[in-house]
Parts: structure tokens; sequence; C-alpha cells
């Protein structure tokens, strides 16, 4: 890749954060203080901080096989966890480490596990129909309870540890009442007609509540075990939480009764007073696809409430009023768009295959769900000042958003009127005048943005005002993928499954011309913010830049091997990034017609791209379920590169002082820290060449730190191979055999691949030199017994 900083160009961007799930379904549990929330993800649990929203920590069993439950112990200090491949863990949460692995003996694996009250039981129910009771301080088994019927998939132990009573119910819908003294089956508690959710137990432990699918709750006496009142909850009924007998005007409970909470497929939770069977509070809410509720806990100590629902949003309650604290998003599965937001781009929008939006504000994590829509949102955009943003959905509708100083999102108006789904949006760019929007119905409308919602003094919560189009256009003979207004407001790019592009003029949406090319449909049309030029991304895996003034095609870039999903202009115009259903990004320099740069943090099509308004940051979402926040490093890596630079200037010129002045073991160090394995064999060469050579090189070699001896090993191994170096990487080897111990040499780093490499080198060196010796040899041989005749004797001269 060329690194050279093209135009003042972006050449490189990294991973800033990342929004993953944490949460894909079963149990989500908090610890008593309300401080941290437990969830299960795949073969992870997750410990996330309620306060920040951050994960603190994931916990995966060694066997990588996924969790099939958890609980954590009344005292929070023990967690233990069940996997697939039948094994226990049980973890010091706090650090992450495994304090104790074991079998469960269960035959299939464990569906349900529970705590005693003093946290030194452990319960298991099993899909094998088994409960096996464990003591985890003295680590053995205790209990094997057969009799069950189906997997046991609820057990609990009874609030007092003295009664030493276990609760466990099966698929068959009948409670057993196990007393752990006897080992025995004391009573079957039959009332439910299908699967029994959730048992909770009043403080005193003289009643007990259950819930079921069957649409009702029942109260139990537990000193006699029969059912004192059975109250019909008119829906299936996944959690029941018994409140603390005390009132909450708030919640309708006006005295100190029996009242119970109930969690269910209505999404919405609701408080009812057991004596009279009556439903005393039902929390407001709009119905919502996908708000089934699945599990709710209370965390009794931190007066706190968690409900969970079927989209895998972890909502958290203050217990006594049902005021909404916090909001977590477990698993957004597909993301379809993604938008930067706020004046400052703190916020964030993201658009899953799910009704609801979800706003997230980058510095503190916190979640805000919004609803409003019927069906899936497809698109969003965002006008300039970044308060007023519009999202459109399959329920063929649109839906404007405006979010106050202090972060809170409401809808503030919508509009309906095309006949198929909305797939793409796009808002003004001068002013926050009107928005485009683009369907399947072929047509695209014009909706212009009334004056009573851009006045500042609109109260937050009226309802939300209805828009009407104003504007109605056929476009395309296919769907509309893709719509986008220019920098001016004057003119519409339209970008269609029929593989052509179109530019209409605002606002009467009048044709001006047609970009044809492309042998696929089109995914996303782009205006450039500094020139006439439009950008088209296509399923054939190109991205195209056209002529505003004749509709040529000015470039087109290849790379993807993919369908092009998204087409930014980032770096002033003068550069594009792209996103592709390969699930990587590219960033191209529109100049030199190449790909600078492929970015690969997705691992399935990236649908959502959007750029900060600074060009330093950017957002892409796929679906693959992550949010991935980009940062331009240039800049960065381009002044880390510069120092790196002028370090090894000034280096240098302390290396070249360094060998006049002759300091050879200051000269050795800084050319090994430099890298430079000749100047390292220049440095021997002349510790040699001094007359006391072997005590020199002895003594500068051993001074040397064990990682400098390490590189200097390595260095070695390359002059070996060379006859004209190898006398030298000879002395260093000699020095280091006579003055290292065997054991301190085998602990260097990459010895053995050393000497497996200085091996068949110095053999090769060993035998020429005896070659040599023994031709020397010969030779003295010779000359000492050559027998020369005398030389004549020369007559002296007149």
């Amino acid at each position: 890749i060329d690194k050279t900083h093209v135009g003042g160009g972006a050449f490189n961007y990294a991973v800033e954060r990342k929004i993953e799930p944490f949460y894909k379904g079963g149990k989500a549990q908090l610890d008593q203080t309300g401080q941290f929330l437990f969830c299960v993800c795949g073969t992870k649990v997750n410990i996330l901080d309620v306060a920040s929203g951050s994960l603190l920590r994931s916990l995966e069993q060694e066997d990588q096989e996924d969790i099939t439950t958890f609980d954590l112990s009344p005292d929070d200090e023990v967690l233990v966890t069940a996997s697939r491949a039948l094994l226990l863990a049980q973890w010091n949460w706090r650090n992450g480490s495994v304090t104790r692995l074991w079998k469960a003996i269960h035959t299939a694996p464990v569906a349900a596990l529970a705590f005693d009250p003093t946290s030194t039981l452990l319960a298991t129910g099993g899909c094998d129909g088994g409960i096996r009771v464990w003591d985890i301080v003295r680590h053995y088994g205790t209990h094997h309870l057969r009799g069950s019927t189906g997997v046991v998939h609820l057990v609990a132990f009874h609030p007092d540890p003295a009664r030493l009573l276990l609760f466990s119910s099966a698929t068959d819908g009948a409670i057993r009442v196990w007393s752990l003294q006897d080992r025995s089956c004391l009573n079957v508690l039959t009332a439910h007609y299908s699967a029994v959710t959730s048992l909770s137990f009043s403080a005193d432990g003289s009643t007990m509540l259950s819930s079921g699918r069957d649409k009702i709750c029942m109260v139990w006496d537990l000193q006699s075990f029969q059912a004192t009142r059975t109250v019909t909850v008119f829906e299936s009924v996944e959690a029941a939480v018994l409140l603390p007998e005390e009132p909450a005007p708030a919640l309708g409970v006006k005295n100190s009764g029996l009242h119970f909470l109930t969690a269910g497929d209505q999404g919405v939770l609701r408080v009812w007073e057991a004596a009279s069977g009556q439903c005393v509070y039902t929390q407001p809410q709009l119905p919502c696809p996908g708000q089934e509720l699945t599990h709710c806990t209370l965390a009794r100590t931190a007066d706190l409430l968690l409900s969970v629902t079927a989209d895998h949003n972890l909502l958290l309650y203050e217990a006594h009023s049902l005021q909404l604290q916090k909001q977590f998003a477990g698993y957004s599965e597909e993301v379809l768009d993604v938008r930067f937001l706020g004046p400052e781009d703190s916020y964030i929008v993201v658009a899953s295959n799910s009704p609801c939006l979800k706003v997230f504000e980058l510095q503190t994590s916190t979640c805000q769900i919004l609803h409003g829509h019927t069906d899936i949102v497809l698109a969003l955009d965002v006008f300039r000042k970044g308060w007023l943003f519009a999202s459109c959905a399959k329920d063929q509708s649109i839906r404007i958003w405006r979010m106050s100083r202090a972060g809170q999102v409401t809808c503030v108006a919508q509009g309906s009127g095309h006949t198929h789904s909305v797939g793409t949006i796009c808002c003004s760019r001068l002013k926050e005048s009107f928005l485009v929007t683009g369907s399947q119905d072929c047509t695209v409308k014009l909706w212009p943005l009334p004056e009573t919602l851009l006045s500042k003094n609109k109260a937050v919560d009226t309802e939300p005002i209805v828009v009407q189009a104003q504007t109605t256009q056929r476009c395309h003979d296919k769907d509309i993928n893709s719509v986008a207004v220019s920098p001016n407001d004057k003119l519409l790019a339209t970008g269609s499954q029929d593989r052509t592009a179109k530019l209409w003029a605002l606002p009467q949406c009048q044709l001006l011309g047609v970009f044809s090319g492309h042998r696929r449909g089109l995914w996303n049309v782009q205006f450039s913010p500094m020139d006439q030029v439009l950008a088209t991304a296509s399923a054939d895996g190109t991205i195209k830049l056209w002529s505003l003034q004749d509709f040529s095609c000015l470039k087109t870039f290849e790379g993807h091997d993919a369908s092009v999903l998204k087409v930014a202009f980032v770096s002033r115009g003068s550069q594009l990034l792209s996103s592709g259903s390969d699930g990587l990004l590219k960033l191209w320099t529109i100049k030199s017609n190449e790909c600078v740069r492929t970015l690969d943090a997705h691992e399935d099509k990236v649908w959502g791209l959007h750029c900060s308004r600074l060009d330093n940051y950017a957002l892409t979402g796929g679906s693959d379920s992550r949010v991935i926040l980009w940062k331009d490093v240039t800049e960065a890596e381009l002044a880390e590169e510069q120092a790196k630079r002028e370090e090894q200037v000034v280096k240098q010129q302390e290396l070249n002082n360094l060998l006049h002045e002759k300091r050879y073991l200051r000269a050795l160090g800084l050319a090994i820290s430099l890298d430079h394995p000749h100047t390292v064999l220049t440095i021997i060469q002349a510790i040699r060449r001094d007359p006391e050579a072997s005590e020199k090189l002895e003594d500068t070699v051993l001074r040397l730190r064990r990682d400098q001896k390490e590189a200097l090993l390595r260095f070695c191994v390359t002059w070996n191979t060379n006859s004209r170096h190898c006398h030298e990487a000879q002395a260093v080897l000699g020095v280091l055999l006579r003055h290292e111990a065997p054991e301190e040499l085998l602990a260097y780093e990459g010895v053995r691949a050393a000497v497996e490499a200085l091996l068949p080198y110095t053999e090769r060196h060993f035998q020429r030199l005896s070659r040599t010796l023994q031709a020397a040899t010969f030779l003295d041989f010779l000359w000492h017994n050559m027998k020369l005749s005398p030389l004549p004797a020369i007559p002296p001269t007149l």
C-alpha cells in the first residue's frame, strides 16, 4: 500500500470503538447492589457496568461450548456457569478466573441453576429430568433427585435455609417440592396446564407465587402446600415477581397486602393485588412488535427491576415507581443504517432489522430505544445541525425525530403516502426545509417541513404532527434504492435496481438526465461536496463518477469483489470511502484512481456508512450486527513516522560519534537497538582489530543486556552464512558459549532455530579451514624439504 500522503487526504482509518452484541437471549441477572449486569451471549457470560453501560469482562469456559445457563450467588461472590459440554464452572467473576471446573454428571445439558440463601448449596436441573444438589464450599455432590418428567427448566430453594426445601418444575407443568433432609419428594403441586415460567417467594417464606404460559398466576401457602388464590392475567406470563409488602402509590399499591408484578407477551409490566386478583397498575407503552417480555427479575437491595424484551433489549426500572432508569440494546441483529447525531457528532443512531431505533451516546455508551414505527426501519438521514433526523420503514411511513440538548429523542412528525416499503430517505442540505424519500413503489416523494416543526417553542409532549408530500414523481421502472440531495438543495439524484441513476431538478422533480453504464442495480448515489460530480455504487462491484454537466462517466473504480453498498466523499471531496457486501471498506484517491487502503473489521455486508462533519471519523454498521467507529489516524501516523525518522537520525549521529571515540560498548548497544546488523558487524570488526581483541570482545559482549545478546545471536546466524563474516560470528559465539551457562542459552528467544541455522554453515567453514590448514601444512613441508642447488658465485666486478 502506498503510504504517501496523497493531496492532503487520508491514508488510514483505525477502529476507535465497536458496539457489538453482548446478549443474544437466555438468562440475564443483576447483582444485589444493582451495579453489575450478567447476561448470556453464546459461549460467554458478559458482565456489564450498569452505570456506564460498558462491557467489563467476558467469561468463557475452556470447552468453548454455548453456555446454557448461569447463576450468581446471593452474596454476589460466586458465579457458576453450565455449558453444552456438560461441564460446570465456578468463577471468581471479579478477576475472571475459574476456581473450579467439574462434570455435571447429568446425561444432557443443564437447563436451570439456583443457589440456596446461604450461597453454599447449588441445585442443577437437567434436560435429562434429573436434579442434583452440590456443596460448592466442600466440592461434592450431596443429592440426586429423580422423578421429574422431561426437562427440568426451573429450580429454586426455599428462602429459609432451615427448612431445607427445594422446588422444581419440568415440562409437565407440575411443581415438585423436595425435602433435602429426607431426599424425597414431599409434594407435587398441580394447578398449571402448561410450563411454569417462574417461582417467587415472600420475604417470610410462607407464600409462593408461580406463573405460567397458561395465563394464570397461582399463590401457594407453603405450610399446607395448598393453592390459596388463582389470578387470571390474560397473557402468557414469562416472569412474575412478588413485590415488597409495603405501599407504593405510584404502582397503585395502597396497602401492605401481597402484590405481584407480571411480564409477558403483551410487552407491558402490570401490578396485581393477590387478595382481589385485580390489576392495579398497567405500564403505559406504545404497542410495538418485538416488545414481548421474556425475563423479569428484582434486585431488592438496589430497588431495581430488570426486564428483557424479545428483541434483546434490557430495561432497568426503579422498583417502587417503574421509572425507566437505563436501557441496553443487547443484540441489533442486522444493522441496516447508521448516522452521527448532535452538533458535535457525539451521538449515533442505529437502524437494525427492528421497528425500534437505538440512539447511543459515544462517550458513555448510554442507549435510548425509540418506538414509533410498526415495521423494520430501513434508512436514516440527519439534517445539517444534527438535532433533527428522519427515518423510513417497511410500514410505508416516515418519521421525523428531534434530540433535545439533554440528549432525549422524541418523535415530532410522521407522514405516510407511499404504497410500498420506503427504502431510502435524504434530508435537505442547506437548511432544515424538506426531505425526499424513495420507495419500492418506484416513486419519489418530496416532503416539506412545516413551520411549526421548526419553531423552538414547540412543546415536547405534544403528539407528532402529520406531514404531507408536496410532490410525487414516478422515477424508475424498478425499486429505488437511493436518493441524494445536492449541497445547494436544487438537484436530486436517484439510483435504482434498473441499473440507472437519474438527475432531477427540485422542487418540481423535472428530469434533467440519465446516468447509464452500470451492469447491475445501483445501491447508492452521492453528490460531491466540492465538484459538480455524482458518485454511484453498484451491485456490479464498481463505483463510477459522473459529470453533472454532460452525464458522462469520468472515472470507474474497481476493487470490490462483490456489490458496493455505500459510498461517501471524504477529505473535502478528494477521496471516496466505500463499503461492500464482502464486509470490506475501501479508501480511494480520486485523482490517481487507486485504492490506498482496505479496512477489514466486519464479517458480513456493510449496509451503513456515514462520515462525521469534520471528516475525522467514519461510522459503519453491518449484517454482523456490529457498529464500528473509525478514526482517521493519518496525521497521527505521519507524526509518529516523522518522530521515528528524527530519532533515527539522532541515534545515527550518536553512533558515529561513539565509533570515532572507540566507545564500543555504547556503540554496540545503540546499533542493536537501531536494528542495524551491518553496523554491529563493523563494531565487532573494529574491536577485533584492537591488540587486546579477545579480552575487549569478551568484556563488551558480556556486559550487554539479555535482549541485546538475543539480537546479537540473530545477527550471527546471518553473518555465519558468508565466509567473509563468519570469523566475527564465530568469535561472538565463542564468547557466548564459553561464558553463558547452557540453561541460560536455552532460555534465549529463538535459540533452537538459531542453533539449527548455525550448525551446517559452521561445519562447512570448519571443513574449509581444515582444507586450508592441510594445504598450508603441505606447503610448509615442501618448503623445508626442498633441496635447491647452490646459486653460482657472481664474479667480482672489476
